[in-house]
This record gives C-alpha cells, sequence and structure tokens, in this order.
C-alpha cells in the first residue's frame, strides 16, 4: 500500500507575527492613502485629555457632549462678536425702523412746500428730508442748472451743479434714502441751510 508523504511545511505563526509588525513589511500603506480627518483626530485628542484628567469612565461618557457644548459656545461668542461690530448685519432696531414708502422721486406735479410742512407737523422727518432734496433739484431744473431726468443718479446731478453745497445736500439725501440713516430734525434743518447755499451759489 502506497501511502502519501505527510506535509511537513508548517507554519511559524511567531515570525510572521513579528513580520506584520515589522512597518517594512506593511507593503499596503503604499497602496492606500491615508485619510485624514481633523476632527476625529482633535475629538480622539481631547478625550485623551479628559481621560487623563477626569478618568476613562468620565472622558468615555461626556467628552463628546464637552467638545460640542465647547463648539456651540465659540459660534456663539462669534456671533455676539460679529453683532457687536456690524449689528446692521441682523436686524435694525425700532429707533432707526422708521415707516417710509418708496415712492416715484418724480419732481412734476408735486406741491413741495405743502408736502413739507405736512411731514414736518407729523414728525415724519424722513419724507421732509425727501421732499426737500426734490425741490432743490427741481429749482436746479427750473433754473437752467441741471437736465432733470428720471432715470439719473444724485451722483449725476452733483457733476452738473459742482458745489460743495449741493455735493453735502445729495450725501445727506443719500444716507437717509438708501442707508436707513435716521432722519432728524436737526438734519432737515441742516438740509435747508445747504438747500439755501445751493440757491445763493446760483444767483447772478
Amino acid at each position: 500500500m502506497i501511502t502519501s508523504p505527510s506535509d511537513t511545511l508548517v507554519c511559524d505563526t511567531a515570525q510572521v507575527a513579528i513580520w506584520q509588525s515589522d512597518a517594512a513589511y506593511d507593503y499596503n500603506r503604499e497602496l492606500i492613502a491615508p485619510e485624514i480627518n481633523i476632527f476625529e483626530w482633535f475629538n480622539r485628542w481631547f478625550g485623551e485629555v479628559m481621560q487623563k484628567i477626569f478618568g476613562s469612565n468620565f472622558a468615555e461618557e461626556y467628552s463628546e457632549l464637552i467638545l460640542i457644548g465647547i463648539a456651540i459656545l465659540i459660534l456663539i461668542l462669534v456671533g455676539w462678536f460679529v453683532y457687536k461690530k456690524h449689528p446692521e448685519l441682523f436686524a435694525y432696531s425700532r429707533k432707526n425702523a422708521l415707516p417710509y414708502t418708496v415712492e416715484e422721486d418724480t419732481i412734476y406735479g408735486v406741491d413741495f412746500a405743502k408736502g413739507i410742512a405736512d411731514a414736518l407737523s407729523r414728525r415724519d422727518y424722513r419724507e421732509a428730508v425727501r421732499l426737500l432734496y426734490l425741490q432743490t433739484l427741481k429749482q436746479l431744473s427750473d433754473e437752467g442748472r441741471i437736465d432733470w431726468q428720471l432715470y439719473k443718479t444724485p451722483t449725476q446731478y452733483i457733476n452738473e451743479v459742482r458745489l460743495p453745497a449741493f455735493r453735502q445736500l445729495t450725501h445727506h439725501f443719500l444716507r437717509v434714502r438708501y442707508g436707513n440713516f435716521e432722519a432728524t430734525e436737526a438734519l432737515f434743518h441742516t438740509m435747508h441751510s445747504l438747500q439755501e447755499e445751493v440757491k445763493k451759489g446760483g444767483a447772478a
């Protein structure tokens, strides 16, 4: 009876383990690109710090919750800092949220004197400022000092008039009209004085 020779090959598990632990034989590292997750790395680092301070049980249960709490606190602080520096990015206060209806800024068919008087009686200085500026444009147009057109911008009128008083008047108007600056009684009187200077600037 013929018997097959016994298998003499024996796996040396101890030697295999040594090779597996040796970085020189870790060929997979060249085939698999390492994935770096900053959040996981920071979470692991934070967990180790918590473990050293409070122990392993506390770190396992609460480190992730504490980390989330710190992240929320940082977001709140950043939001608070931005709000302090730029409150207009969030919301306007009631003080500045004045009622104002955007209407067609025409200079024809408007009784400016009556409109301004009515606005002042209501303490609606925003409307009074708007009408005062349009009244100035009407006066300049009647005197032929500007070529008024509905589509033209205030900056174009500044280039036509070329008076410092009119430039200041226009600047105040734009701040109130489009910059949401609060119009006050003092501002209206300042603009009225500038209007008088503009009139004198065109006198022969």
